[in-house]
């Protein structure tokens, strides 16, 4: 498309002043004909649902800023951006660099925060039009800055974009490099399958964990869709308070956010229970993608050995085989899931700092970041679950 087009940009207050079909046809283009997106986390669907449950908004350090850019009227770009006050819930962490600013004297909050809030999961960020990829990213890192530089911002920031999107990045923007865990795929016909390209001892230890599991005194259930009731959603809830004010304080999401999930989303996710004594006990929640099932919450109200292992990662593998998915995506950190398969992954995120200065000396933290995580991510492959050589005749 042609770069001189001129194009028109629009911030809007709230995701719900954006029309559904307008963002979905920018978000989603692949979904036109019925399917699924890519991942749900930037449709029109979620990014409202978070706004109306009062889990992003006035009072929660996330306003919603969606910048959309239009051709003769038509939207052929736009970016779930947010004026951030602090750099919770973003996973990709930036509280040093806010430190070191303001210690020399500087505002680091408010910044602009182009990402999908509470969600640790890699997608497209510069959402485009077919045939407006190169004009409509160029254009939106450039209004990006250009609102950033006229707020008096002290950045902007993009996390969790693709790594085709990273390496598009405009001149004055930094490209930071990070992992995650990944499970892939290779063609397995059923979770013995995987467990075949294990080694022995790791294979061992995988089914011992989870006989562990199973035999807690209950049982596990999958629900997705219209499986899923209201009363469910009661007992996640409770999970969900639990694990995240032992982790983070105060949880992220409202109650409403899950009701609204139910009302409007409940094909997107995929519920994994574990139920004793006819009530649910555990439960970890996950999102369905198109070819990628994306791991969120787990909780419990009660403890029971290697439980959390069995519902987060071992089912959801058993789920993603079942369906032919390529990959699960478990979340943020966690090296106890390299030894359940999940290898090291590198994640992207890009960062555009107004101060001088202070750019320079990220940019050269971003180098020695970036070294080490290659470092890190080679050693950890290489350690990693699978086996090496030809495989067992038989399985243990």
């Amino acid at each position: 498309m042609d770069g001189s087009a001129r194009i028109e940009a629009e911030v809007a207050e709230a995701f719900g002043h954006v029309p559904a079909a307008d963002w979905d046809a920018l978000a989603c283009p692949e979904a036109a004909d019925g399917g699924r997106p890519f991942d749900p986390f930037t449709t029109h669907r979620f990014l409202t649902a978070l706004e109306a449950s009062g889990s992003t908004g006035p009072g929660t350090g996330w306003l919603p800023r969606p910048v959309v850019l239009r051709h003769q009227g038509r939207p052929v770009a736009a970016a779930p951006a947010f004026l951030k006050g602090h750099s919770q819930g973003e996973y990709i962490f930036d509280h040093a660099w806010a430190d070191a600013f303001q210690r020399a004297g500087g505002r680091y909050y408010p910044k602009l925060q182009v990402a999908v809030p509470f969600t640790p999961a890699t997608g497209r960020r510069f959402l485009t039009a077919p045939g407006w990829t190169d004009t409509g990213r160029a254009g939106l890192m450039h209004t990006l800055a250009e609102i950033a530089r006229g707020a008096g911002l002290s950045s902007a920031h993009v996390t969790f974009c693709t790594g085709d999107e990273a390496e598009s990045a405009a001149p004055g923007w930094l490209h930071r490099v990070t992992q995650q865990f990944h499970w892939t795929n290779a063609g397995y016909g059923s979770f013995d399958d995987f467990l075949g390209a294990l080694a022995s001892r790791k294979r061992k230890a995988i089914r011992r964990e989870r006989a562990i599991a199973q035999g807690f005194g209950g049982t596990i259930r999958a629900l997705t869709g219209d499986d899923l009731r209201p009363d469910h959603w009661d007992s996640f809830w409770r999970f969900y308070q639990d694990t995240g004010a032992r982790k983070w304080g105060r949880p992220y999401l409202t109650r409403a956010f899950f009701d609204n999930l139910h009302q409007t989303m409940r094909g997107d996710v995929l519920l994994i229970l574990a139920e004793r004594d006819g009530r649910a006990v555990a439960g970890a929640l996950n999102f369905i993608g198109r070819d990628t099932l994306y791991g969120r919450y787990w909780g419990c109200i009660e403890d029971h050995p290697c439980l959390h292992f069995e519902l987060c990662y071992h089912q959801a593998i058993d789920w993603a085989i079942a369906r032919r998915m390529a990959r699960v995506e478990a979340g943020a950190q966690g090296e106890h899931k390299l030894a359940r398969g999940y290898l090291p992954a590198a994640v992207h995120s890009l960062h555009w700092i107004a101060d001088p200065g202070f750019r320079d000396a990220v940019d050269r933290y971003l180098q020695a970041e970036r070294a080490a995580v290659d470092d890190d991510m080679a050693v950890m492959t290489a350690f990693g679950p699978f086996r090496r050589g030809p495989a067992p005749a038989e399985q243990d």
